[in-house]
């Protein structure tokens, strides 16, 4: 059977403002260190993406400003909400992004969380900002083609 046929995705949480906000050079998988009932909080999707980043201690990767609200039947093993997470990387890709963030500019932000095969995976994108007429350019991009799509499904019909 192909390899691929056997990874099973369950998409918990998307940041899509991150494709607004950011021009996407480059994505990464990367696995999370987790603890306690962590787990299961992102299981019952009570996780939030929209406002974290990553950033580097050392020659390790972590993600910032992740909330993973408390389990609810977690009691006294909860922990904090907004603790910094390890990111597991190969040690090549940890040089080469650490050698991108250090040019002016650059960020790593994630873009979506998941579960690969039961472990928790996030997609962190390497990301430079966009201007205000870089978002106002899409839109209207993302309007046209919007329009040019509904002409076509109404020639088509013959209306």
């Amino acid at each position: 059977m192909p390899e691929k046929d056997l990874e099973k995705y369950q998409i918990i949480s998307v940041n899509r403002k991150a494709r607004h906000d950011y021009h996407i050079l480059e994505t990464y998988e990367a696995g999370l260190i987790l603890k306690g009932t962590e787990v299961k909080s992102i299981r019952n999707n009570q996780v939030s993406i929209k406002e974290s980043y990553a950033q580097f201690k050392g020659m390790e990767l972590y993600i910032v400003n992740m909330h993973i609200s408390p389990y609810k039947f977690g009691n006294r093993f909860n922990l904090e909400p907004k603790r910094d997470r390890k990111l597991l990387l190969q040690k090549k890709q940890l040089v080469k992004l650490k050698g991108k963030i250090e040019q002016k500019g650059f960020t790593l932000i994630p873009l979506r969380l998941y579960f690969k095969n039961g472990y928790a995976k996030i997609e962190i994108g390497l990301a430079k900002g966009k201007k205000l007429f870089d978002k106002r350019r899409d839109l209207t991009q993302k309007a046209i083609q919007r329009d040019t799509e509904r002409e076509l499904k109404y020639n088509k019909w013959g209306r």
